[in-house]
């Protein structure tokens, strides 16, 4: 995984990886997401992962927009 940069330095997000229809996000609870084409949608995860890679905006990008459509929660 990837650190999440948190330019903002506000941000609940720790983690992530990019795959290719998917993103993982740790968060600093220690959870862990999987965020997918199927269950998220495809425009989501193309913008989920753009804000990864920036640092900026993704904890409040998945509180306003996705919320609870992850695919699965991770161990």
């Amino acid at each position: 995984m990837e650190r999440y940069k948190n330019l903002s330095g506000k941000s609940g997000v720790a983690a992530f990886e990019n795959g290719e229809d998917n993103i993982i996000v740790q968060f600093k609870d220690g959870g862990k997401y999987l965020y997918n084409n199927a269950v998220t949608g495809a425009g989501h995860i193309v913008e989920m992962k753009k804000l990864a890679i920036s640092g900026r905006g993704l904890n409040s990008y998945i509180n306003r927009h996705v919320r609870k459509a992850y695919a699965s929660k991770l161990n």
